[in-house]
């Protein structure tokens, strides 16, 4: 084999495996610290204070989608600081968050200690979870929040 070809090889090689990295399956940033997965023990905040929680587009999926009774939204939510997402459920809202700018805390019931999520973090959001998010922050937080919800939990407003 010439040095030109054993070059080619090599150089081959080199991208093949470094394109595997593209394709790796990256963390989800903003999870459960490993081996902190468990009820969590800190306390509960019931009630919004200092966020706004903006509709910003809607598909009711009953509407050629044959999925009645559900709407998938896109909502924008700003938390000030020292800012509150109430406690709540999403066994019937599964919903996907992110951080679009800004730095929020999340209290889990899945999870025994608090979770950070900075800019360009999204939150999964699904199944028998309970949880609240406070701005521990000096500055607001920018939140997209794209779930799917019972129709009827449109008018209700909450989180």
């Amino acid at each position: 084999m010439t040095f030109q070809s054993t070059l080619k090889t090599l150089s081959v090689t080199s991208l093949i495996a470094l394109g595997g990295f593209a394709f790796a399956p990256a963390a989800m940033a903003g999870d459960c610290p490993a081996g902190k997965a468990g009820a969590s023990p800190l306390a509960v905040a019931t009630m919004p204070k200092d966020v706004t929680d903006n509709v910003i587009g809607s598909i009711d999926l009953g509407q050629g989608y044959n999925i009645a009774g559900k709407t998938m939204r896109l909502r924008k939510l700003v938390l000030q600081p020292g800012g509150i997402v109430p406690n709540h459920s999403h066994n019937e809202r599964p919903a996907n968050i992110y951080v679009v700018d800004g730095q929020v805390t999340e209290y889990r019931s899945t999870c025994s200690v608090p979770i950070e999520h900075k800019t360009g973090d999204v939150a999964v959001e699904s199944g028998n979870l309970s949880h609240w998010w406070r701005n521990n922050s000096n500055k607001p937080v920018t939140l997209i929040s794209a779930d799917i919800v019972p129709t009827p939990m449109m008018n209700e407003g909450g989180m």
